[in-house]
């Protein structure tokens, strides 16, 4: 299977044309209100409108209310859930209940084999493997063994890097968000050239 990509954080009508000629095969959106990328409904709203049909929308929530959740969801603004807080299993069971054809991830903070074992018997659809705060370093890599199940692995991959990332876990996917950036913006070129290491790997 041929890994995937997310690009993440974007915010101008901008960061969504840097797409649509990348074509990822996923765009995100976040949802907190503490991130730089922070985006409102409205705005996203608007992006979801320029986004080619094929590239699926990921609203990322961090310990958000579930109602306005299900609400973004349910508004098509998003196709998948994302939830990158401390969100436990009941969480999960519960947002199920409102809107249970949705498709979620669950992202987890990677410090430890403890975490790796909380990631790999997680109810979520999808489980991200990530440095935690969005600062486009990684974590220990040598930490991901055997998880038997589908993984987005995600901080401090840039297009250099991603093939051998690739190689090596077979992820489903890789996220990269800060860094296809230039000062803080999304930038158009290393869009491009993250978009193209993932399949060019994909095809060796």
């Amino acid at each position: 299977m041929k890994t995937k990509i997310k690009i993440c954080g974007l915010k101008r009508l901008e960061d969504a044309k840097y797409c649509n000629e990348a074509k990822p095969d996923y765009v995100g959106f976040v949802f907190y209100k503490k991130s730089r990328r922070y985006v409102s409904e409205e705005q996203a709203g608007n992006l979801k409108q320029i986004i080619l049909p094929g590239i699926k929308t990921v609203g990322v929530f961090v310990n958000e209310n579930q109602d306005f959740v299900s609400e973004i969801y349910n508004k098509r603004i998003i196709d998948i859930v994302q939830l990158h807080g401390g969100e436990d299993e009941e969480y999960i069971e519960e947002l199920r209940k409102k809107i249970p054809q949705a498709e979620i991830w669950k992202a987890f903070k990677i410090r430890s084999n403890n975490d790796i074992e909380k990631a790999k018997i997680s109810s979520a659809d999808k489980i991200m493997l990530d440095n935690g705060y969005g600062t486009g370093e990684s974590f220990e890599w040598s930490l991901i063994k055997n998880i038997g199940r589908d993984f987005i692995l995600a901080g401090g991959l840039t297009p250099e890097n991603i093939p051998k990332a690739i190689e090596k876990f077979k992820p489903y996917a890789v996220d990269i968000s800060s860094n296809v950036e230039t000062d803080g913006k999304k930038d158009k070129f290393k869009i491009r050239a993250a978009v193209k290491a993932v399949r060019e790997e994909g095809v060796k």
